[in-house]
């Protein structure tokens, strides 16, 4: 006779199945003013393939894969001869795309996350839920209009168009800082590691959907 306790339940057999799905997605996106191709991995080593046309906005997103260990790749062509704004907005709409395929239906995961880092002078907290409503709530006051090609005004604007395609609330403070560059770079630093904190899987609420109306 087999020992009912050798034999998973349904439960336990979705548990494990959860925990080996893949949480990837590769997603299109083609305008007027981009053409854009971005893939994530969320169970990633930190691998990045960047090629924005931005180089500072390269270095920005691949603070995202290293600290998020996400893997991610970027191809965009945008209008850059007109300036960054179409291009850096889109990218954040198609990478928050590629979040919310990847994402799937958030059963056991951690949901929020945050994070603060620090980078010499400048400090910044980042505070996440994929709750699947987008809004963004950002306080920061740039000590530089840019930083090499990136328009500081643009970073909101990345933010803005992740948010409301990934369905996350997203709660962005520069706390301290007077180089924009250590600014810019902490946000992004903390924006990753509050990512990953969210996205964690919780061995805890394996197949659940962290939220007491069951849908997220």
């Amino acid at each position: 006779m087999t020992s009912s306790a050798l034999v998973p339940s349904a439960s336990q057999a979705d548990a494990s199945a959860e925990r080996t799905a893949e949480r990837t997605a590769e997603v299109s996106r083609t305008t007027a003013e981009t053409r854009i191709s971005v893939y994530v991995n969320l169970d990633g080593t930190g691998e990045a393939r960047l090629s924005s046309g931005i180089g500072f906005f390269d270095h920005m997103l691949d603070q995202i894969a290293r600290h998020g260990l996400i893997d991610l790749r970027v191809d965009c062509e945008g209008d850059l001869h007109i300036d960054g704004h179409h291009t850096v907005e889109d990218v954040g709409i198609t990478i928050g795309q590629a979040f919310a395929r990847a994402v799937g239906d958030k059963k056991g995961i951690r949901r929020y996350g945050h994070a603060y880092v620090p980078l010499d002078e400048a400090l910044s907290r980042v505070v996440v839920d994929f709750s699947g409503r987008p809004g963004l709530h950002m306080d920061v006051k740039f000590t530089a209009g840019s930083i090499g090609q990136l328009d500081t005004q643009l970073v909101y604007e990345f933010f803005q168009g992740f948010v409301n395609h990934a369905g996350v609330t997203l709660h962005i403070d520069n706390l301290k800082g007077f180089n924009a560059h250590h600014q810019c770079e902490t946000i992004f630093k903390a924006f990753a590691r509050a990512l990953r904190a969210a996205l964690e899987r919780d061995p805890r609420a394996a197949g659940v959907i962290p939220s007491t109306k069951g849908s997220l």
